[in-house]
């Protein structure tokens, strides 16, 4: 389980480099700076959790179960937070109006932030079951 959240990180990082490096230096040739600052708040946000499933993976606190189920809130987080963000962001440079997914941005953050609270509650409570 530790390798699988230690390489999810990775992933997540090395793609919000490369996703970070495409807002700054070529998304604000082709959509407007609200755009801009709503990907790099995506970027941002993706990041900040690629970090969080190093430490999860690192951290010896806890037991598989509990961490698979903060990984897999955390994942399910990015993707539906983050990725709806760059979508929408993008919505003008294609036909489809993604503005029609936006609702799934409030959800992917709701999975966020009970990934975190999880964490903590186990952390917190010291439930580890190993």
């Amino acid at each position: 389980m530790n390798k699988t959240i230690l390489t999810s990180g990775i992933l997540l990082g090395i793609l919000g480099i490369i996703l970070g490096a495409f807002g700054t230096h070529g998304l604000e040739k082709i959509v407007n700076a609200n755009a801009v600052a709503s990907f790099e708040t995506g970027v941002r946000y993706q990041i900040y959790h690629a970090l969080f499933l190093l430490f999860l993976g690192s951290w010896e606190g806890l037991g598989n179960k509990q961490k698979k189920l903060v990984f897999i809130t955390i994942i399910l987080g990015v993707l539906l937070f983050s990725f709806s963000i760059y979508l929408l962001a993008l919505n003008g440079l294609t036909t489809f109006d993604f503005k029609q997914i936006a609702f799934v941005t409030p959800v992917g953050g709701t999975f966020l932030i009970f990934g975190w609270f999880l964490a903590g509650y186990y952390i917190l409570t010291g439930k580890s079951v190993k």
